[in-house]
């Protein structure tokens, strides 16, 4: 015999576990209440550049990442929208083949996808007006692949950002901006707080570890008491682990991951940063940076490059970061290797350079 069972707000709705990129994967304790206010947060942002039943999304993120779960699953489904599943985006050839069988109107990926989309010839000759809007998340989209993007698809990333523990929006740009590199505003009901290391509220334009509080923040993490308790301010403000600043017009810019900063000869360096400088040098395809143990100047910086030529050298990379970059900032060492590593959504796993031998 069927039984009824009743469903409230607060009951658990999922255990999301969190990427582990920088440790080890804890599993967020979402509830519907956190799923429903997410999913209504996004409609308000989109709604006026969406028609209900009409719309046609790509969905190359795994279905698990909390990304594609909430925004092109749960979020588009639910306005009846005609969700392309691609099962194995690193198959290029195929990955293409499929984009052409679509009049697709809206795309979600992450910087590392849209870059290997870009370097294509068959993609740069899909036919991109019924293209709305591009939504990059999950990862820092960096300018030179917005601009590429740009002039391939004749739309801009709409940069956003969120946490597996948020659901994962917290904040998004308006749809269709130009590029900034800004993570948008907050999306409504979400109230922000930049704070540094004793807890204290920062003005703008000051970095500090950004702090979020809303009706999407997971309650907990699942059977990690000390995680949950250390994870929120007093006053019940979530902590990001992220690193960022806001303007005066409330528009909020991601530095870095707290745990990713590297302290070099006493000055606080942030390996995004570099990333995107490098990025824009024509022989580098893509990068990633590290800070290894001195002991004269605390952590030196090592930068790892996948190039595209083998006529690149170490003393080229290092000049040109002389050009643009604070003699601190400058790499000590430079690594060529073969493949930055990445888990299954794309995001560069800076534990596994450390792991890697220099």
């Amino acid at each position: 015999m069927l039984k009824k069972v009743n469903l409230y707000h607060d009951d658990i709705a999922l255990l999301q576990y969190t990427g582990g990129t920088t440790g080890k994967s804890k599993a967020a304790v979402l509830t519907h209440k956190n799923i429903l206010s997410n999913i209504q947060q996004l409609d308000i942002w989109v709604k006026p550049h969406i028609s209900k039943g009409k719309e046609i999304i790509i969905t190359a993120l795994p279905l698990y990442h909390i990304f594609s779960f909430t925004v092109n699953f749960l979020y588009f489904y639910s306005i009846g929208s005609n969700n392309v599943l691609i099962a194995n985006p690193r198959d290029l050839k195929s990955f293409v083949k499929e984009l052409t069988k679509h009049k697709f109107t809206v795309i979600t990926a992450v910087n590392t996808l849209f870059n290997l989309l870009l370097t294509s010839s068959k993609f740069r000759k899909i036919d991109f007006s019924p293209l709305k809007f591009s939504v990059g998340g999950g990862m820092a989209v960096l300018s030179s692949t917005a601009k590429r993007w740009k002039k391939i698809t004749g739309t801009e990333i709409t940069q956003g950002y969120g946490l597996t523990e948020t659901s994962p929006i917290v904040s998004i740009n308006p749809i269709n901006t130009k590029f900034n590199g800004s993570i948008g505003l907050p999306v409504p009901s979400t109230d922000i707080s930049i704070r540094d290391d004793t807890g204290n509220q920062l003005g703008y334009e000051e970095p500090g570890e950004l702090c979020v509080k809303g009706p999407q923040v997971m309650s907990e993490y699942w059977n990690k008491k000390h995680d949950s308790l250390s994870s929120f301010t007093k006053d019940g403000f979530f902590k990001t682990g992220d690193i960022a600043s806001i303007d005066k017009n409330g528009f909020l810019t991601i530095v870095d991951r707290k745990k990713d900063m590297i302290i070099s000869s006493g000055f606080n360096v942030y390996p995004n940063e570099i990333e995107e400088y490098v990025s824009q040098h024509p022989y580098v395809t893509e990068c990633g940076v590290i800070g290894i143990d001195d002991s004269n100047r605390g952590e030196s910086i090592h930068l790892f490059i996948v190039r595209s030529s083998d006529t690149l050298r170490e003393i080229d990379i290092i000049e040109f970061c002389k050009e643009g970059l604070t003699i601190y900032k400058v790499p000590k060492k430079v690594h060529f290797i073969n493949e930055i590593p990445k888990n299954n959504v794309g995001k560069i796993l800076r534990r596994k350079l450390r792991e890697l031998k220099y």
